[in-house]
């Protein structure tokens, strides 16, 4: 009892995650674990994966990282032990899971951590789960039978809300907070913009279009290479920049698509990257290509907050995130999508001001600022 009072009075959160790879919900667990532990919680991060490219920058911000070394998928029994273990020591006056996984197991432990408030995250909408292995396609359904355990489930976007529901979530423990930017971090870096322009040996009187995404059916890479390929068969002088890693067949399978188009020339598979803000800088136009699953999507905060206007798929919250200053088309609509980037650059070229506008809207609707305000208040609202 003494720990559990202890707990709450000194606001102690463990934020339960895979690993802190690089990825879009990774870098909102770090950032909003790092305001947290600046406003005075003891922030604990507890991770199933050690490794994780994020790590250093949260001990650095104080915050403690407890990793359960989680050996493979097969890894379990001790792998539940180590986990409950950990939670009993702890006694967190709040528990904030992330995904499926977690999610569910923080639900399972919930009586060993002390009966602490339960918040889970929900990062996607409208996933197609036939993409994927058959342990992928059972978590989503254990997560919606045990989601009336959660005292509060965030979704990151009002499409993530919807698909919640439509899985039997209890509608009136859903909450909507969209991811916030560190438009600090996330900015025009005209120095790496030149670096890495050269390093991708783009001609000086080329385009670049660039996707940053892991490479993955959700992503649709295909798509995206059809649709520059029409442009390029137009006439438009395009270099095209794909930057993210995947399963190393699928990669081979896109890189082939795009030979067979005939953008070998024209086509960098740039890889994980960390110089993001620099990647952002670089392209001329940001896409996000996605046929589904996205629910507030990273890359285009991202890239609006570095001054990169946007085409987006309609898909997840993208039309919502982007407004009136990007271009919009249809998921799996190559010939609109490769219209609408015909548009954007149109509109690059008739609107210098336009990544100064994108940047704007970033800085009034999705800042960091408010997702962690908010996050904070629904958190701590039982204290």
């Amino acid at each position: 009892m003494l720990r559990d009072l202890l707990a709450i009075a000194v606001k102690r959160v463990v934020i339960v995650a895979r690993q802190l790879a690089q990825g879009g919900a990774e870098r909102q667990i770090v950032a909003l674990a790092r305001a947290l532990r600046a406003r005075g919680a003891d922030v604990h991060l507890l991770l199933f994966y050690p490794g994780g490219v994020y790590d250093a920058e949260a001990v650095s911000a104080g915050v403690v990282l407890h990793c359960l070394d989680k050996t493979g998928r097969w890894d379990t029994i001790g792998f539940l032990w180590r986990f409950a273990s950990t939670m009993r020591r702890l006694q967190p006056a709040v528990v904030y899971s992330f995904l499926d996984l977690p999610n569910i197991l923080a639900a399972l432990v919930w009586r060993h951590a002390g009966q602490p408030r339960l918040i889970w995250s929900i990062r996607a909408a409208g996933m197609e789960m036939r993409h994927y292995d058959w342990l992928s396609r059972v978590l989503p359904w254990i997560e919606a039978r045990l989601s009336r355990r959660a005292d509060i489930t965030i979704a990151n976007s009002h499409a993530g809300l919807a698909w919640a529901t439509a899985r039997g979530f209890p509608r009136e423990q859903l909450q909507v907070i969209e991811n916030g930017i560190d438009t600090r971090h996330f900015s025009r870096d005209t120095k790496g913009r030149n670096r890495l322009r050269a390093l991708w040996g783009v001609p000086a009187d080329a385009w670049v279009v660039g996707l940053a995404a892991r490479i993955d059916p959700m992503k649709d890479h295909p798509g995206f290479l059809r649709a520059c390929a029409l442009q390029v068969a137009a006439g438009a002088n395009l270099h095209i920049v794909c930057v993210g890693d995947g399963e190393p067949a699928y990669r081979r399978e896109t890189a082939d698509l795009a030979n067979a188009l005939g953008l070998a020339g024209r086509v960098v598979w740039a890889g994980a990257r960390q110089d993001m803000p620099a990647v952002h800088s670089a392209f001329d136009i940001a896409c996000s290509a996605s046929a589904f699953g996205e629910g507030f999507s990273n890359a285009i905060g991202e890239a609006m907050a570095c001054g990169t206007p946007c085409v987006v798929t309609d898909v997840g919250d993208s039309a919502r995130i982007v407004g009136d200053l990007g271009e919009l088309a249809p998921a799996r609509d190559v010939q609109a999508l490769a219209d609408a980037l015909a548009r954007m650059q149109q509109r690059v070229q008739q609107e210098p001001d336009l990544g100064q506008r994108a940047r704007q809207r970033i800085e009034t609707q999705f800042s960091l600022e408010r997702m962690v305000s908010r996050t904070e208040m629904l958190l701590f609202e039982r204290q």
